[in-house]
């Protein structure tokens, strides 16, 4: 039986349980040998191992591109350091909880290696037995130090020394000139190698190179069964990255999670996956699936929960943050969630405690925040003089702290509960105060916002004047809400050229999250809803989040002016969270509106008591102030 299977079934009682499924790492092995030129086995060792205990049963090797994104979030050392010195802390950070460091050398025609196994959750160190082989033959060491760890290890896919230390080198020195052609030339050797073709890919796309990118990728994937399930599913992922293509992107995370179903952190993406698409009860699957296997994971308990409520099921939402709490006792973010699973289902009153409690027993978590939260909370149920005294709790917490941005926050507060000629009033203070840097500052983001306070109440030349100051005041930075803003005061016009104007002002491909959104404005406020139902669509298809949490609401505006109430009905069923960052100028294009939509889709759907109880909040917190599409004038 191997060492390891017999440290794992020796522990006493009084050692800590073992997980369902233990997190190996192999680290980079260290060359006790006289010749630098050997170096690259060192990564050659971990990589072959790495692959070979993948699909050992209860085991999961955390690959080496995950330690190292965690070593880089730490501050990184260099790749082809040794493990022991350069991997072990990122390791851990990983949530490895087996890891094993071992040494090579080369000596008189002689690959002799030995590895020593650390287990993290008892401290015991095992020394397994040396190896050796002919000299150069890396791949059948690594293979035998794995059936050493495990007898279910499987043959790595390649026998190719050249193309491993291809592999190897293109991991470590990506930006060497000689890559590219010397991962062609590994290609060459065996076409059935999967790494070669995505880390050429990489290559690529690091130059600039995408349809390069893909066409390397389409080579990879042509191959068809000839390269391992799971290599193809990686490849998929790669491309669908290429192209910005997230159904193609969750197609590849579902292959990927079929081909390796002992990686919480495949389960995991493949859960973000589906949230970004929507796909809530296959979401809550995946993230159960990766908390199964990772339990001490909060965060993922934590996604669990968010996944379960948009599915509609609140008791596995709540259930899943109290296992979370219980991991986190004296965090905040849980009890923060738990009051965000009550707000998203509906629970005012309950989230409202909930949120309170939170700000009073951790005053400083995002700065007060859940006062805020609370207040809006209020504010949802028509209260807003209830309201206001929640949120001065929240103004008093800021001014304790002395945020310099305290009067800006009073202003958007005033302006989400109705109180719109105030807002604007105060917040053209704020423009005028330009003295220094930091005044300047917000004075530029005062007047985006007050930008498209103005847009939003009829007043477009205003609104142009007011985005050029907050361009002015920025330079050579400019926001995105006071590109838009701008982009927004330009002439009415018709779709077509508005959609010509969008391209005009944001060409680059990066910038389409921030173009649509334009775009989409610029239709809504003409009201436009049949042009700007598919960009709102494709935007909430594909996760766009620079609409922020509103999205939703924003989609269900286009809904409903172009008659479609049932896709209207499913996605008002909840509310929007507010933001880590609080309320934005994108809060303000969904709050109200949120009660306006219900109640017209109730009194579509024939449900008068629900429809009456929306257009009572709408009113409440519309406030004196009408906006100029006109709402506020309906349902009374």
């Amino acid at each position: 039986m191997p060492l390891l299977a017999i440290a794992f079934s020796t522990a006493c009682r009084r050692e800590p349980p073992r997980p369902a499924v233990e997190r190996i790492a192999i680290l980079r092995f260290e060359n006790l040998g006289a010749d630098p030129a050997n170096d690259w086995m060192g990564r050659a060792f971990s990589e072959i191992l790495t692959s070979e205990l993948g699909d050992a049963k209860g085991l999961y090797a955390v690959s080496a591109g995950r330690i190292h994104a965690v070593e880089n979030g730490m501050g990184g050392r260099p790749p082809e350091a040794p493990g022991i010195s350069a991997e072990r802390t990122a390791a851990l950070e990983a949530g490895a909880t087996e890891v094993v460091f071992g040494q090579y050398s080369v000596r008189n025609g002689t690959l002799t290696a030995r590895m020593t196994l650390e287990d993290e959750l008892t401290g015991r160190m095992t020394v397994l037995p040396a190896i050796s082989v002919p000299a150069g033959d890396v791949i059948s060491a690594a293979s035998e130090l794995a059936r050493e760890i495990s007898n279910q290890s499987k043959p790595y896919s390649t026998k190719n020394p050249l193309v491993v230390e291809a592999h190897v080198k293109a991991f470590e020195h990506s930006a060497s000139p000689e890559i590219a052609a010397d991962l062609e030339k590994a290609i060459a050797a065996d076409p059935n190698f999967g790494p070669s073709y995505r880390q050429l890919a990489e290559v690529q796309a690091q130059q600039k190179d995408i349809p390069g990118a893909q066409a390397t990728l389409a080579r990879g994937i042509a191959r068809g069964d000839r390269i391992p399930p799971m290599e193809r599913a990686l490849m998929q992922i790669q491309d669908a990255n290429l192209r910005n293509d997230a159904a193609l992107r969750l197609k590849g995370l579902a292959a990927l999670s079929a081909a390796d179903t002992g990686d919480p952190d495949v389960w995991q993406n493949l859960g973000l996956a589906n949230v970004a698409s929507h796909l809530y009860p296959q979401a809550v699957e995946a993230f159960k699936k990766a908390a199964a296997l990772q339990p001490g994971d909060g965060n993922l308990w934590n996604q669990l929960g968010y996944a379960a409520v948009y599915a509609g099921d609140t008791a596995t939402a709540t259930d899943a943050i109290e296992h979370y709490r219980r991991l986190a006792p004296t965090a905040p973010n849980p009890l923060d969630s738990l009051a965000d699973i009550d707000f998203i289902a509906g629970q005012l009153p309950q989230a409202e405690a909930t949120y309170r409690e939170n700000a009073k027993k951790y005053p400083d978590f995002f700065g007060g925040l859940d006062f805020l939260k609370a207040a809006i909370t209020r504010l949802m149920s028509g209260d807003v003089s209830g309201a206001d005294a929640i949120a001065q709790q929240y103004f008093d917490a800021r001014a304790t702290a002395k945020d310099p941005v305290l009067d800006y926050r009073k202003a958007q507060w005033a302006w989400i509960s109705g109180r719109r000629q105030a807002a604007c009033q105060q917040m053209e203070k704020l423009t005028a105060i330009t003295d220094n840097p930091a005044a300047r500052n917000i004075a530029s983001h005062a007047a985006a916002e007050l930008a498209m306070w103005n847009l939003m109440l009829g007043n477009r030349q205003r609104t142009a004047t007011l985005a050029h100051q907050a361009a002015d005041l920025a330079r050579p930075a400019v926001s995105p809400e006071a590109a838009i803003a701008a982009f927004l005061s330009q002439s009415p016009a018709s779709a077509a050229e508005w959609q010509a104007r969008v391209k005009a002002l944001l060409p680059n491909p990066a910038q389409e999250p921030v173009a649509d959104l334009a775009l989409v404005d610029a239709l809504l406020f003409a009201k436009d809803y049949g042009e700007a139902l598919p960009v709102l669509k494709s935007m909430y298809d594909s996760g766009n989040s620079s609409a922020g949490e509103g999205l939703p609401v924003l989609l269900a505006w286009a809904y409903v002016e172009t008659g479609h109430i049932p896709e209207a009905a499913e996605l008002l069923r909840f509310n929007p969270p507010l933001a880590d960052s609080g309320i934005t100028w994108a809060t303000s294009l969904y709050f109200p509106r949120i009660f306006y939509l219900r109640a017209v889709v109730a009194e579509k759907q024939g449900k008068p008591d629900i429809a009456r109880e929306n257009w009572r909040i709408f009113h409440a917190v519309s406030g004196p102030d009408p906006l100029f599409w006109g709402e506020e004038q309906q349902g009374k």
